[in-house]
């Protein structure tokens, strides 16, 4: 369960309001009307007064358009709204009932800062003087000094979050690898995402763009073990877009040709980290720069279809549906040639489905484009499994040894060890969330709570191999590398 479940319903709320207005054309006629439309007052829903909640949903209004919340943008897709943000404790440390307001005041005799002062009841901390280093909470033999951590805070894996001289949150964009954690962390919903709702609604109403929609592998099990592949083909098809992919078969692409680095740098005794999880190489350049030329130079499944895609039709417009907040960050941080234009999370399609009026039902896995490797990507391990089944394929006997780094804690204990010269494995695969895509900060359902529809699913498909799959692909039509010239026409 997410810390701001019941905030879910009002941010949803908005999206789709925008979502409607954007399909019937009138945004900026209706836009300053949507804090009216679901604040009606006089009494207020959630906040202390009508006016503070109409103007954080005003604020959230931004967001849904793909812009930051205020004025200020730094250009991280992952913004805090301020008007939210204003209700979480200055100071971590908080002296509690438990005081005895005793004689020996060791709390006071322990802070080399000042900070603690006796008073009437109890003793004080002046969080404008508090460094936050615990020892009064360490000294007091009653232990009445709680350590609150701020739940965004305490979730940020790379210690990206801070907070200014008004508690507001604040999000250093230097830090930030964009893996979307804090976002559900906040029970006061203060964190979000900056959406592309309204531009692919643009698109998709557009007479001459042709809008692909590519569905993550993690999508699989996660709205029921009836809901396929072709469950998604023929809604989105509903919803307007032009044509369909599943990008699993994007992971059997990715997984053959980093197959290919991985043989050759174990042959020249060099090491490689994966370069699928964008959270993960964000984290790798943002943190670990010199060694950021071990990351595959390999695209990621999401820019394999997409340049596919592209190949074939270059007016396409490429729209990635997946759980990962990330994958914004990889379109519009890193801005890879021919990658997707577009990223929607399982919330924002789904809303876009429901201002349409289309769901999900219920069909036959008689669509199939990746195989079971490709749609395995998705979870912890599948990487590696996919690659050594790709050198396997191609009568490579190879005994590299992979470290399956499961989340952004085992990230970064691999790529310390990486960077200090004392990694035993070979390659490291990084997935910046546990459980791998599975477990991405937009899923609609904990990992463990859809892993047995998942496998329902998943056993359904054939048992076609990775380059077996392949061979039905024009695979020298574009680049599966970074760096690259377009193939001729």
């Amino acid at each position: 369960m997410y810390a701001d479940e019941n905030v879910i319903k009002i941010k949803h709320a908005v999206l789709l309001e925008v979502a409607k207005a954007a399909f019937a054309g009138n945004l900026d006629e209706i836009r300053d009307d949507i804090p009216f439309t679901l604040i009606p007052g006089p009494t207020p829903q959630f906040r202390c007064c009508i006016y503070k909640e109409r103007e954080i949903i005003r604020q959230r209004v931004r967001l849904a358009e793909g812009k930051a919340p205020s004025a200020n943008d730094d250009g991280n897709i992952i913004q805090v709204i301020s008007s939210a943000c204003e209700d979480c404790p200055i100071s971590s440390y908080t002296v509690t009932e438990n005081c005895q307001n005793c004689l020996g005041k060791a709390c006071i005799n322990a802070c080399k800062f000042g900070a603690i002062e006796a008073g009437r009841l109890r003793s004080h901390i002046d969080p404008q003087k508090c460094k936050e280093c615990g020892r009064c909470a360490q000294a007091c033999p009653y232990n009445a000094i709680a350590h609150l951590k701020r739940p965004c805070k305490f979730s940020c894996p790379v210690n990206a979050i801070t907070y200014n001289e008004y508690g507001i949150s604040v999000i250093d964009e230097s830090k930030c690898i964009r893996c979307g954690k804090c976002i559900h962390s906040c029970p006061f919903g203060a964190i979000g995402s900056k959406t592309y709702i309204v531009d692919v609604i643009d698109a998709i109403k557009s007479d001459n763009k042709h809008v692909y929609a590519m569905v993550a592998p993690a999508a699989e099990g996660q709205f029921g073990a009836n809901i396929t592949m072709n469950s998604w083909k023929k809604a989105m098809q509903a919803v307007g877009f032009n044509g369909f992919v599943e990008v699993a078969l994007g992971g059997d692409m990715t997984a053959a040709y980093e197959a290919d680095e991985w043989l050759e740098a174990y042959e020249a005794g060099e090491k490689k980290v994966t370069s699928c999880c964008p959270g993960f190489v964000n984290m790798v350049r943002k943190h670990y720069p010199e060694l950021a030329d071990k990351i595959s130079t390999t695209v990621s499944p999401m820019c394999a279809v997409s340049r596919m895609i592209k190949a074939k039709d270059p007016d396409a417009v490429t729209v990635f549906i997946g759980p990962c907040v990330a994958k914004k960050s990889e379109v519009h941080d890193q801005k890879i040639e021919d990658n997707a234009d577009y990223v929607l999370t399982f919330s924002e399609i789904r809303v876009i489905m429901k201002a349409k009026g289309v769901q999900l039902e219920a069909d036959d896995t008689s669509y199939q484009e990746g195989s079971v490797f490709g749609k395995r990507f998705a979870n912890s391990g599948g990487v590696t499994a996919a690659v050594i089944e790709s050198m396997k394929e191609k009568g490579e006997d190879v005994d590299c040894k992979v470290c399956k780094a499961n989340g952004a804690a085992e990230c970064k204990k691999a790529l310390l060890l990486m960077k200090a010269g004392k990694l035993p494995e070979n390659f490291i695969e990084g997935m910046a969330c546990e459980g791998g895509c599975v477990g991405g900060p937009s899923n609609l359902k904990q990992e463990m709570a859809f892993k047995k529809d998942r496998d329902a699913v998943i056993a359904k498909a054939d048992g076609r191999g990775v380059w077996e799959n392949l061979k039905n692909y024009d695979m020298d039509s574009f680049s599966m590398h970074r760096s690259y010239e377009k193939p001729e026409a």
